[in-house]
């Protein structure tokens, strides 16, 4: 199967578990982004410029299924696309993914993510940039970064060439 066609379905395939299965995972209405694992898996296997556009492709596929806010989901995991795609090396794919650098990308990319899109998100609201990126955006970064760890741990088990 070509590899594009398998990123795309396996995409599609982590939307339909955003979007239904992981909602019963919030705690205090507080939900991980698979979504955001994803892409920063794609840029470091991949790198920059295919993170970019999966980025912008499953920002605006969630933008579209939400019905929200049309294009900031696009916009937030556009930018954390191109952002991950800095810590592609392509001979240090297999290191960078089974060690805490992977857990320590997550992290960071979802900061920003969440930063960039609570900056827009709270225009014109009552509530406070501050309060959204401290009381959502950190939380949900911590959780995310949490759950990256399980694609970590696959990548330590999988068996390195030598």
């Amino acid at each position: 199967m070509p590899k594009h066609l398998r990123l795309i379905l396996i995409s599609l395939g982590l939307i339909t578990l955003q979007t239904t299965i992981v909602s019963f995972m919030s705690v205090l209405n507080i939900i991980p982004d698979l979504m955001l694992i994803w892409i920063v898996y794609i840029a470091v296997r991949e790198g920059q410029i295919p993170a970019t556009v999966y980025g912008f492709g499953i920002g605006l596929v969630m933008d579209l299924l939400s019905g929200q806010f049309l294009g900031l989901s696009a916009l937030s995991k556009t930018i954390a696309g191109f952002l991950a795609g800095y810590f592609y090396h392509e001979n240090k794919i297999d290191i960078t993914l089974s060690n805490y650098r992977f857990l320590v990308i997550v992290g960071v990319i979802s900061l920003v993510h969440n930063i960039v899109y609570f900056v827009v998100f709270t225009q014109g609201s009552d509530v406070g940039l501050f309060t959204a990126i401290f009381r959502f955006g950190m939380f949900s970064m911590l959780y995310t970064t949490a759950l990256s760890s399980i694609p970590m741990f696959i990548a330590m088990r999988k068996p390195q060439l030598r």
